[in-house]
């Protein structure tokens, strides 16, 4: 499966404790990534300062379900379960 183009949940709804250029104390739930631009795609997205942590989450029918919304209320519970 590949990333639906312009959704950007998996870069806000999460936290990342680890750092991230432009962001050296992570990100906290919620809050929108610095890299990502204004059509939700990663800057980072295959280069070698990309946090394993964003390269380990890869897109799956549960998590990203029909739609955009799907993937935030998804990954928001997955937060907050994990917190």
């Amino acid at each position: 499966m590949d990333c639906r183009a312009g959704c950007g949940a998996c870069c806000i709804a999460p936290s990342i404790s680890s750092p991230i250029p432009g962001m050296p104390q992570g990100k906290p739930a919620g809050v929108r990534c610095v890299q990502l631009d204004n059509a939700n795609r990663c800057r980072l997205f295959g280069r070698p300062e990309r946090p394993a942590v964003c390269a380990s989450l890869r897109p799956e029918p549960a998590m990203c379900g029909d739609d955009r919304d799907h993937a935030m209320r998804w990954l928001t519970r997955l937060e907050a379960a994990t917190r």
